[in-house]
């Protein structure tokens, strides 16, 4: 038996107290009680883990507004006119949005698939070095002709 199902079963069958229970277990008294809670509510469910993950994000851009950056991002494209997220952002200003800042729409388009990434830099096999095998095999010099 997991510790969490101990704990619940000495105060749900045995009658222990909440806080004697935390001092038995070395736990503290709220977590009994949120673990008893918990068993009350749901039953055997409530020893399985639990994810520590946020169920939402507050700042997060709306469902209908993303939705809405596609759909401008496809109609320009269609007709072969620029579809970039500065051009997005004012389209939604002016249909009354608040519009998410440029970059957010831009990471909304990177997200669905909008945006083909290009390579921020050279590939090192695309560099040649140049060496040589002896001293002075290969020289070079800057010549000046004229006055």
């Amino acid at each position: 038996m997991a510790k969490n199902q101990i704990i619940v079963t000495s105060v749900v069958s045995q009658g222990l107290g909440v806080r004697a229970t935390a001092k038995k277990y070395g736990v503290s008294p709220a977590w009994v009680s949120t673990l008893v809670t918990r068993y009350r509510a749901e039953g055997p469910s409530a020893f399985e883990p639990r994810s520590k993950r946020p169920h939402g994000h507050a700042r997060a851009t709306p469902p209908a507004i993303e939705d809405r950056i596609i759909e401008l991002r496809k109609e320009p494209l269609e007709i072969g006119a620029d579809a970039g997220a500065d051009t997005i952002h004012t389209h939604l200003e002016r249909e009354g949005f608040t519009a998410p800042s440029i970059s957010t729409i831009q990471r909304i388009l990177n997200r669905r698939g909008f945006v083909t990434p290009a390579p921020k830099k050279r590939p090192k096999s695309s560099y040649i070095r140049f060496e040589a095998d002896l001293p002075n095999e290969c020289g070079q010099s800057d010549i000046r002709t004229g006055t």
